[in-house]
């Protein structure tokens, strides 16, 4: 049961009229938003399917849950959506070339191809040498502006060997490691 505090409850009624936000000045303000880069994958009646995204996070740890956004746009959509599972495959320092594959146009054979790629329990390709992966079924979905926001349940995980992740920060890749302990 959601227990709700009125005093966060926003006020009933319409909100008064904001100026419209500039697209330049808030693209140009996320690009200081430094994100961790994935490539979400899906297989099964639609298809495997694959894109490199940066808009995911945990939502929470019981059940294990993060979020992912797609723009329904996207050639990838119709896949995703009908497949109802996915992949986060968290990019470690050295994969540049491969978020690149899956954030074009490059046919999926060719994407798939540059990796070493395997199946955990829904069937979605896991990347191999990811600095961790997440294996989940989609649980839920949200409209918001051009992307579907999915709640993805993980139920299987893999987790890399180094320490070292792929970041992207102010319109660039930059490869991050923990300190030594």
């Amino acid at each position: 049961m959601l227990n709700v505090i009125a005093s966060h409850v926003p006020p009933s009624g319409p909100l008064p009229a904001l100026p419209a936000l500039p697209k330049a000045d808030y693209r140009n303000a996320m690009a200081r938003l430094g994100a961790a880069v994935n490539i979400i994958t899906t297989d099964g009646p639609a298809g495997r399917a694959g894109f490199t995204a940066s808009a995911v996070c945990s939502v929470t740890d019981e059940p294990p849950m993060l979020l992912v956004c797609l723009n329904r746009s996207a050639s990838v959509y119709p896949a995703f959506t009908a497949n109802g599972v996915l992949c986060v495959n968290v990019l470690a320092a050295g994969h540049q070339a491969l978020s690149g594959l899956f954030g074009g146009k490059t046919p999926m054979d060719e994407r798939f191809a540059a990796g070493r790629w395997s199946r955990k329990a829904t069937g979605s390709p896991v990347l191999d040498d990811a600095a961790a992966s997440f294996d989940c079924r989609v649980v839920s979905a949200t409209s918001a502006g051009t992307h579907d926001v999915l709640f993805c349940e993980a139920v299987a995980i893999a987790i890399g060997g180094a320490a070292q992740s792929l970041i992207y920060f102010d319109r660039r890749y930059h490869e991050i490691a923990a300190p030594p302990h």
